[in-house]
């Protein structure tokens, strides 16, 4: 399949008083066309960072895209200018933020603002804006599309307001979308029909799809391919199935070992992750994971690992990728 957005060594940074945050450092992956791709990781790994990057949305200052390149459909975005950078936004990569209440403005309704996004990147007359609405908000599955046009966000439930903001994502027909932890502020119940309507859209759609998320059962659910990120890195790559039944890093093992699974027995407990997220202006020449990792050896003190093929496609930054037991792999 085409790659229809590849990003190639991306270096996002933000100059504090403290020091110097490396929150995205050397991120290479692909997306294909129609392909969900999923981006997980703790708090502070730089998940956000990367997307915002790809929209070049980076609150500058204190932060800077310093390197890398940021290829969509042959094109790098970096490259482009501020006018024409706005046209790809929304237009052609749209985002659905975390917390819908904050992204939507509180004193438009909501049919002013789909209809301000088609009538500013389509061109078409308010009229036609207005019936393209009614009949986003029916694809989402909010029932009296005309009235609730006119409702304002507060009148709408967390559940109902995502279902808006991806109305918005795709009311100008991207060819990719970025979820950017969609579902946090919801209900389970909710969170799962968020999902699967984003799912089943894109697949309708040909929509390309990256989900970022600290769920593993989102990503197991939904992702075709997944890319594990820690302190500002890619440490793991692999198709969905690769990552949960073989997974080649030992911060992929902890992360699994930390999920509830239904075909454990009742009462197992889970294995934490010891330890805390580093603090990225004061990372040194080794792995960043070695404090928290139960298989560091003197080398990750030294160096920091490379990410290399460990399977088809499966791609691993550890020293001691090698060296990962099957049984330990099974228990997680």
């Amino acid at each position: 399949m085409a790659k229809l957005l590849e990003l190639e060594d991306l270096k996002t940074q933000f100059f504090t008083t403290a020091g110097t945050v490396k929150a995205v450092d050397g991120v290479s992956y692909d997306v294909e066309k129609g392909e969900t791709v999923g981006i997980v990781g703790e708090s502070g790994c730089g998940k956000s960072v990367s997307a915002l990057s790809i929209l070049r949305l980076i609150p500058d200052p204190p932060g800077k895209i310093v390197g890398g390149k940021i290829l969509f459909m042959g094109r790098n975005l970096l490259e482009l200018s501020d006018v024409e950078i706005r046209k790809v936004r929304g237009h052609d990569i749209a985002m659905v933020f975390q917390e819908p209440m904050t992204s939507l403005n509180p004193v438009l309704t909501i049919g002013r603002q789909i209809t301000e996004t088609l009538e500013h990147h389509l061109g078409i007359e308010r009229e036609e804006a207005d019936a393209r609405a009614v009949e986003l908000l029916g694809l989402v599955g909010i029932s009296d599309a005309e009235r609730r046009l006119k409702q304002y966000p507060h009148h709408f439930s967390g559940g109902m307001r995502q279902r808006v903001m991806i109305a918005m994502a795709l009311s100008c027909e991207p060819r990719l979308i970025i979820a950017d932890e969609p579902t946090t502020a919801l209900d389970v119940t909710i969170q799962a029909q968020i999902l699967e309507l984003m799912k089943d859209l894109t697949r309708r759609l040909g929509v390309a799809l990256i989900i970022i998320t600290h769920n593993l059962g989102v990503v197991a659910r939904y992702a075709d391919r997944v890319n594990v990120m820690y302190a500002g890195k890619i440490v793991e790559k692999g198709t969905a199935r690769q990552i949960y039944h073989n997974p080649s890093h030992p911060y992929t093992l902890g992360l699994l070992a930390s999920v509830p699974r239904l075909d454990h027995k009742r009462g197992t407990k889970l294995v934490p992750i010891v330890g805390q997220p580093p603090d990225l202006t004061l990372l040194d020449q080794g792995c960043a994971f070695r404090p928290r990792c139960r298989f560091a050896v003197e080398r990750c003190t030294r160096e920091i690992p490379p990410l290399e093929e460990v399977g088809d496609g499966q791609y691993s930054a550890c020293w001691q990728k090698d060296k990962l037991s099957q049984p330990v792999r099974a228990a997680s």
